[in-house]
C-alpha cells in the first residue's frame, strides 16, 4: 500500500465527511527532508469530531491518527481541518 493510501486509511478514524490529500513530494525533490524518504502532503479534512476544538487540538487529533507515520513516511503535512459547518462557509482554493 502506498503512503497516501495509508494516510487516508488511518484518517478514517476521524470519520471525515470529506478528505482531500495531495502529494507534493515531487515539488520538494532535493529538499533535505525528502532525502530521508519522508513525503510532503497537503490535507483538507472535514469532520464533525473537530467541533468545539481549536486548530491545535484538531492537528493533534490528526497526528494521533497517523501515529508513527509522522516520524517516517511524512516529512511535512499542511493541514486544513474543518467542521462541516465551517466547510460550508469557507471558500476553498
Amino acid at each position: 500500500m502506498n503512503v497516501a493510501r495509508s494516510i487516508e486509511q488511518k484518517l478514517t478514524a476521524l470519520e471525515p465527511s470529506r478528505l482531500e490529500l495531495a502529494d507534493d513530494s515531487a515539488l520538494h525533490a532535493g529538499h533535505e527532508g525528502a532525502k530521508g524518504g519522508g513525503g510532503h502532503y497537503r490535507l483538507t479534512i472535514v469532520s464533525q469530531q473537530f467541533s468545539g476544538k481549536n486548530t491545535v487540538a484538531r492537528h493533534r487529533m490528526i497526528y494521533a491518527a497517523l501515529g508513527p507515520m509522522m516520524q517516517r513516511q511524512i516529512h511535512a503535512l499542511a493541514i486544513r481541518a474543518y467542521t462541516p459547518d465551517e466547510a460550508e462557509t469557507i471558500s476553498q482554493p
